[in-house]
């Protein structure tokens, strides 16, 4: 079938797009770093840089008080992204990053199992402050389909203690 109007089983009309089986996964995050990035290699070279981002929101609750709700995002950017982040990132600037939400586990050092969700990063723009001069509006590093700055099989970051 493809798209066109359709009704339900009450009557009610509805535009039928003729998807199936469609997929999305992707967020998209403006907030601070929360720490300086790290940047790491997996066993086989590839360059991967993780840092934290904080996301605020101020809102009034009906009882008419100002209230701000604060989420943490772990982020992974890996190859040209990794090392652009590392250089350009610090503490406390402002970033725009998009990507991928996964989980995954990893055991700790005192083989403990740990499961976290991260941003896969697929694009990042530099917003306030950080390393720049004059603090800059930052800069765009998309990442185009087909790149290398996707994230490796899972099976190469299972060593990585992040």
């Amino acid at each position: 079938m493809s798209g066109g109007d359709r009704r339900d089983a009450g009557g009610r009309a509805y535009k039928y797009l003729g998807v199936r089986g469609a997929e999305l996964n992707k967020i998209i995050v403006i907030g601070n770093l929360g720490r300086d990035p790290e940047m790491r290699y997996t066993p086989n070279g590839q360059s991967v840089t993780s840092f934290s981002i904080a996301s605020s929101r101020r809102y009034t609750t009906s009882a008419g008080e100002q209230r701000e709700e604060t989420e943490w995002f772990n982020v992974s950017a890996w190859g040209r992204h990794a090392e652009l982040c590392n250089q350009y990132l610090t503490k406390g600037r402002q970033v725009y990053v998009e990507g991928r939400l996964s989980s995954r586990t990893y055991e700790t050092r005192d083989g403990q199992t740990r499961f976290v969700n991260e941003i896969n990063l697929t694009d990042v723009q530099f917003l306030r402050g950080g390393n720049e001069p004059g603090g800059g509006d930052g800069g765009y590093a998309p990442g185009p389909a087909g790149m290398a700055d996707e994230a490796p099989p899972m099976d190469d970051v299972d060593d990585l203690p992040f």
